[in-house]
């Protein structure tokens, strides 16, 4: 039996799911190009080529779950894109440039390869998935190199600079793997807030090119004026998807000037500030909403909490009482 859906690998309608189940190599290899890049594979002789692919989307971040059930070789062009590989079963044989072959088995989580260059190895009889999103992300949500030509932030390395890493990376890649899988969709300030919180994370936890050390000239554009402006931007665009760099963009200084100067005079970050005002906008709205045609997780998801549990602790924190019961006042 083999059944084929086509479908772009750029980012769709978010209801959009793509399923792939074949026994016939030519097709998988057909397939393999027109979800990720163009491609050659292989397998060993005698070899049943049993594959199976489905993709779900959130926002612009792509979930995808691979079962490879043979020995599956391949030599691929450059993704394009952030990808992000978990091994479930069996393991890749992943061959970078100028190093050593490197072997990804159960538990591990890592980058598969480099966006911009080719790459190639091999699939053993494995189960794993795909998280992938646009590089540019990445800038979005970092401050980068001053004076680098192109603004962009450049993964340097394919393993979690350390096991904490690693878990933290593990973590946000389930939790999204848990909004694709959800009964009902998430909202897109869910979808988009979760991929800058993935871009975040993968920053945090892969080498890369941002830096994160304020400089003598960002410590000057740290005044209260600016710090002001930035509040009032975040105030009026709560209810949109912003990332650190529209809001340094919007006031005129560096991303770095800006996390300096959020945590130097108010000892938060851009995003946790913005967190506070999204959630006093869910306050507001638990009192002045009908019981009759409104819940907690419903107003929850409007401001871009995803997880009702986390949003409850963050509220009774705030304000001393649990949200169900504003609702009930």
């Amino acid at each position: 039996m083999r059944t084929h859906t086509s479908q772009s690998p750029a980012p769709a309608n978010p209801a959009d799911e793509l399923r792939f189940v074949s026994t016939d190599l030519s097709a998988t290899e057909d397939f393999l190009s027109q979800a990720y890049t163009k491609m050659s594979i292989s397998a060993d002789a005698g070899e049943r080529a049993d594959a199976r692919i489905e993709r779900r989307w959130l926002g612009p971040v792509s979930f995808d779950e691979v079962h490879v059930g043979f020995h599956m070789s391949y030599d691929a062009d450059p993704l394009g894109r952030v990808c992000l590989c978990r091994v479930h079963d069996g393991h890749i044989e992943e061959d970078f440039l100028d190093e050593p072959t490197d072997v990804f088995a159960p538990g591990d989580v890592t980058l598969l390869a480099p966006p911009e260059l080719p790459y190639s190895g091999r699939a053993c009889a494995a189960d794993y998935d795909l998280t992938m999103f646009d590089e540019a992300l990445l800038s979005r949500v970092a401050a980068t190199v001053p004076g680098h030509p192109t603004g962009e932030v450049r993964l340097l390395g394919h393993r979690p600079v350390s096991a904490e890493a690693g878990h933290q990376l593990d973590g946000t890649i389930e939790y999204v793997r848990t909004l694709v899988h959800a009964d009902q969709p998430p909202t897109p300030l869910v979808a988009s807030t979760t991929a800058s919180l993935l871009a975040a994370v993968v920053l945090a936890s892969l080498p890369n090119t941002a830096v994160t050390e304020p400089t003598a000239v960002d410590r000057n554009d740290a005044k209260p004026a600016l710090l002001r402006r930035a509040m009032a931007y975040l105030d009026d665009n709560a209810d949109r998807d912003v990332a650190l760099a529209d809001i340094a963009e919007a006031i005129h200084v560096t991303p770095r000037a800006l996390q300096y100067m959020f945590r130097r005079h108010l000892d938060i970050t851009p995003m946790e500030y913005l967190r506070g005002v999204r959630l006093d906008h869910a306050h507001r709205d638990l009192q002045r909403a009908d019981t009759t045609d409104t819940s907690v997780q419903t107003v929850a998801a409007r401001w871009g909490f995803a997880h009702p549990g986390r949003f409850a602790a963050m509220y009774q924190k705030t304000y001393g009482c649990k949200p169900s019961e504003t609702l009930r006042r």
